[in-house]
């Protein structure tokens, strides 16, 4: 160690702690973040500050960048000249900032991420609203200091009459620490910021009112505003950004168009990554991409492929590709040198005090040179009314300094106003010249009488902030670029699936399969069918309906047991696929079976689940309804919807409004019809009341239907393939309980009754034979006949087949006839064989209308009537 040094030993952390939080302190207020009042970052201010120097102004010449880049590098910024031209050059993008701060000329880059040209071929000046950040500037408006190598002054903050932060938002990483805060409209901005200054109690809500979002300079689609309104709120929230798109044919094509993407994509990057997902098949639909953007705008094609639905591919390129992306909000400016994060009105309010400060500060400014200038002028004017004794007395004296003193002495002037008489010029001796004087001397006072009003009276700077604010604003204000959609949310998996509608088949032994209602066929009455779906042995199809994908499903088992799933989650197989067993898709116990469902709109509407109840039905005639609302929220493993009593189970479960009819039907081919009011509301685990009584104990229900149209006709169909249409109001109502009236005359060659539905003219029949067949028919080929009646027969059966099920779908293409060479229907054999039995058989057993009337049963029988939920609801 040399001679005079001396070491002084330092722990390690101690050190490295006080550093690192020396430099993070640095980055942070120095580099990274912006300060709330002029929302400029160091690096920015000192660019526009150098241009200021240089002259560069919005109405001179153009400059090379290097030129300035150098000014500000050499002056102020001395951390390299790339920090500086990515600057300047960011402020010169029209895709980056919302509202340009400089006026580049040459290559500045573009929205494909190309970079721009290097600084010795590009030109730049200053924009017009920079001039209005730097107004003021020379009139002490902001505290300056010195340089890095203290030889020059800069200004720490910019007096700006433009709230900068809020219209150009901000980006950057510090340590610890990041900021990213969204451009907004500047009409909105200013808008809000008046309403602020006219009532400072202002909530976030009523500035929402004005500043209505964001305002991004790519346009696009702000989707959905829960995010906006949380950023606005707490300054931080995550907004959702969409492409603007629409559908258009191209080359005889449909095709999507994008005319806007999200704020800071790559639209190369962007269409590359669309591609590679397209050749990797993870997105489906798209036959071509073309990039046919112009100095008009943008444009990008999606050709999609000609089986494509356009929805489901937009809704597939938002949720895979950048068309959608999201802007985290993360408002932290610099507050008095401090981080803070920030809330909308914060914002607001500190953009005002800014304004409030520097315009006390000019008028303080102005004030003092106003009074400067009015001391010199009373000197002059009577120097002006005293001419030829000052003339004289300045020719009497020996120097400058002489003639001063005797001025003072003689006038009792001050020494600033002496200086100004020695120094007047001659021509001020004129007569015009004079009176400029006095008219140049009461403008001053009238101005100074104004400025100390403004110095004396907030009011007045208040009104004079806003008068300002308003002029740029009429000056720079600006439709917005960005939509605004208040109902969007995030990508949900049903915006990638189409709502089509499905048929939904679950056989005997439990296979489930969902299949589009257009592979089925309309086909005449009496035809023999199509070859549906391929089952296992001694299996049969047994519950068919119709839906739609995002429909959701609710499966009801024997045991009493709710399940829960969206139309979408069933598994797809063609017609004559076997589908999936329902063990693996629900938790449902091995010797338990699906025998009801339940399609529903949306669970999660609470509107709809109060409005409407279940209506449940067992084998043995319990009927129970419970508020949907009860089972809106079902687990893996199912929740409870009914307790079954021993040897009972359940049949059938409806949706009703709670103004239905509802009517049981039995085996035996009985009906009861009863107000569904007339059953009161139960918890989920109660086990109902008796809703019909049964002849015997071989009898038990075989179906219920639920009653809104009082227009409604009642279709029953008995296993060997006879059915009749009846008037409603040939089933009169009752009280729940009763033993039933006929309705379809029960013989050995009809069969026990297997089905009932409400149908009208608008509906067609899917019948499904054990076998496997199906068919399709019209209800309107039925004419509506006699309740006690045998029917007609709808379908042919062979050998030992029977009728499975039977289920109405909506009418949907007119049935579908063969032609033969001469444009005439052709008949199938099946047809001619059925023609004369379609003749109604009201002669063979027809029962008098009276026989067997109902026994209504006074005694309701309530069973296991508990209101109370069970423990896993």
């Amino acid at each position: 160690m040399s001679e005079g040094e001396k070491l002084i030993p330092i722990n390690i952390e101690d050190e490295m702690k006080s550093a690192y939080i020396d430099y993070s302190m640095s980055v942070i207020v120095s580099r990274a973040l912006p300060d709330v009042r002029d929302g400029l970052k160091p690096v920015h201010r000192r660019v526009l500050y150098g241009m200021y120097d240089l002259g560069v102004f919005s109405n001179k010449a153009h400059k090379k960048s290097a030129r300035i880049v150098g000014e500000v590098l050499g002056k102020y910024h001395p951390h390299g000249d790339t920090s500086v031209y990515d600057a300047m050059v960011r402020m010169a993008q029209e895709w980056s900032m919302r509202y340009l701060l400089v006026d580049g000329q040459g290559n500045f880059g573009s929205v494909d991420g190309d970079s721009p040209a290097a600084m010795r071929y590009t030109e730049a000046r200053m924009r017009k609203i920079s001039e209005e950040i730097m107004a003021d500037i020379e009139k002490e408006t902001v505290d300056f200091q010195l340089n890095f190598d203290d030889t020059l002054q800069e200004p720490k903050v910019m007096p700006t009459r433009v709230p900068t932060l809020l219209i150009n938002g901000a980006t950057g990483i510090a340590v610890g620490m990041a900021t990213n805060m969204p451009p907004h409209n500047l009409t909105e901005v200013i808008n809000g910021t008046v309403a602020y200054i006219d009532n400072n109690a202002i909530e976030v809500d009523e500035l929402m009112s004005h500043i209505k979002a964001p305002d991004f300079p790519t346009g696009g689609i702000i989707y959905g505003y829960e995010g906006v309104r949380e950023a606005f709120k707490t300054g931080r929230g995550r907004i959702v950004i969409r492409a603007k798109v629409n559908f258009e044919e191209v080359d005889g094509r449909e095709s999507i168009v994008v005319t806007e993407i999200p704020y800071q994509v790559n639209k190369a990057d962007m269409i590359k990554r669309t591609a590679d997902l397209v050749n990797e098949k993870k997105i489906d639909g798209i036959a071509n991409i073309r990039d046919e953007s112009d100095r008009n705008g943008m444009r990008i094609v999606y050709i999609l492929k000609r089986d494509a639905t356009p929805n489901v591919v937009l809704n597939t390129l938002y949720k895979f590709t950048q068309l959608q992306s999201s802007f985290s909000v993360n408002n932290i400016a610099l507050v008095n040198g401090r981080p803070e994060t920030l809330n909308l009105k914060d914002m607001i309010h500190h953009f005002v005090e800014h304004r409030h400060d520097v315009v006390i500060r000019r008028t303080q400014f102005e004030l003092r040179k106003a009074e400067e200038r009015a001391h010199i002028l009373e000197g002059l004017i009577i120097a002006s009314d005293n001419i030829d004794e000052v003339i004289a007395l300045i020719k009497a004296s020996k120097n400058t300094d002489e003639a001063k003193e005797k001025l003072i002495e003689r006038f009792k002037l001050s020494d600033i106003q002496a200086r100004a008489i020695v120094e007047m010029r001659l021509r001020q001796l004129t007569g015009l010249e004079q009176d400029k004087l006095r008219a140049e001397y009461e403008e001053i006072m009238k101005l100074i009488e104004h400025l100390r009003a403004l110095l004396a009276d907030v009011n007045l700077r208040i009104a004079l902030i806003k008068e300002e604010l308003i002029e740029i604003r009429d000056k720079y204000g600006d439709e917005r670029r960005s939509q605004i959609e208040y109902s969007g949310g995030d990508v949900s998996i049903e915006d990638l699936i189409a709502d089509e509608k499905v048929v939904i088949t679950i056989s005997h032994a439990g296979y489930i399969k969902r299949t589009n209602l257009s592979e089925y066929k309309t086909q005449n009455r009496g035809g023999v069918g199509q070859k549906s779906a391929g089952t296992r042995d001694q299996d049969f199809l047994e519950h068919m309906f119709v839906a739609t994908n995002h429909q959701y499903m609710m499966f009801f088992t024997q045991k009493g047991k709710c399940f829960w799933m969206r139309v979408y989650e069933i598994p797809e197989g063609s017609k004559t696929a076997k589908g999936r067993a329902l063990q693996n898709l629900i938790n449902i116990e091995s010797d338990d079976k699906v025998k009801a469902f339940i399609c529903t709109q949306d669970l999660r509407d609470k509107d709809y689940v109060s409005t409407h109840n279940l209506v449940m039905v067992t084998k043995q005639g319990q009927v129970k309804k419970t508020s949907l609302e009860k089972y809106s929220k079902p687990r893996v493993n199912g929740v409870a919807a009914i307790t079954i009593k021993e040897g009972d189970e359940l049949l059938a479960a409806q949706l009703t409004d709670g103004q239905s009819q509802i009517i049981i039907a039995v085996k035996s081919g009985k009906l009861v019809r009863f107000e569904e009011t007339k059953t009161r509301p139960m918890g989920r685990t109660a086990s109902g009341v008796r809703g019909i009584t049964l002849k015997d104990d071989t009898d038990e229900v075989i179906g219920m239907v639920t009653v809104n149209d009082m227009n409604s006709e009642i279709l029953v169909v008995a296993e060997n393939g006879y059915g009749k249409r009846s008037s409603l109001d040939d089933y009169r109502i009752t009280n729940r309980g009763g033993k039933g009236v006929k309705t379809l005359n029960i013989t050995e060659k009809t069969g026990q009754l297997i089905s009932i539905n409400a149908v009208t003219d608008n509906d067609d029949l899917m019948i499904i034979n054990k076998s496997g067949l199906t068919i399709r028919m019209a209800v309107e080929d039925l004419r509506v006949m006699g309740r006690a009646t045998q029917g007609v027969k709808l379908i042919n059966i062979k050998g030992n087949d029977s009728i499975a099920a039977v289920t109405k779908v909506m009418k949907d293409d007119p049935a579908e006839v063969e032609l033969d060479e001469d444009g005439n229907p052709i008949e199938s054999e099946a047809i001619e064989r059925v023609k004369p039995v379609l003749e109604v058989l009201e002669d063979d057993g027809a029962a008098d209308e009276d026989d067997e009337e109902e026994e209504e049963i006074e005694d309701e029988e309530d069973v296991d009537d508990t209101d109370e939920d069970d423990s896993d609801e």
